[in-house]
């Protein structure tokens, strides 16, 4: 799959890709480095002039989902806001998306499917591959908490939602 990325992808996204794929992600929070982190991201996003990728891509790629809500709120303490305004105002494209899906994932896996399951539903015309997709892949795993996650964000259940 590596090889498909690699030649399909280029830049920054392509390496960011790369590694989420090699799942590499270190364990734990290291409390040592939240600050540090989050500093790091301010100076290489809003800190200066044009954007440093590279940081990004090192702390949102490698890190631990539990570590990195801490680095956003120290981010969040920082700065004056979420790291997700940073992301948006700094970024664009390919890279903006998978940037803020990292986020939206190591914030809560189930809001990001729930959010994903009300996107493939919320036009007229159904986007059936996305919504089974992710019914398939989390069924085992999360649709529990996905459900919870999905009344509570869009005010009705995900079933009486995928009826209508």
């Amino acid at each position: 799959m590596e090889k498909d990325i690699c030649s399909d992808t280029s830049g920054h996204y392509q390496k960011l890709l790369v590694i989420l794929l090699q799942g590499n992600r270190e364990e734990g929070v290291d409390e040592g480095m939240i600050e540090k982190d989050a500093k790091d991201l301010y100076a290489a996003g809003e800190g200066k002039f044009g954007t440093d990728e590279e940081k990004f891509i090192t702390i949102l790629g490698n890190r631990s989902a539990e570590h990195l809500r801490e680095v956003f709120d120290a981010y969040k303490k920082l700065s004056g806001h979420d790291i997700e305004d940073c992301i948006t105002g700094e970024t664009t494209g390919n890279l903006e998306n998978l940037l803020l899906a990292v986020v939206k994932c190591a914030r809560s896996l189930p809001d990001y499917f729930a959010e994903g399951l009300y996107k493939s539903m919320r036009r007229a015309g159904t986007d059936d591959d996305t919504l089974m997709r992710i019914m398939v892949s989390r069924s085992e795993v999360d649709m529990l908490d996905i459900r919870a996650s999905f009344k509570k964000t869009y005010g009705a259940s995900l079933y009486t939602t995928i009826q209508v």
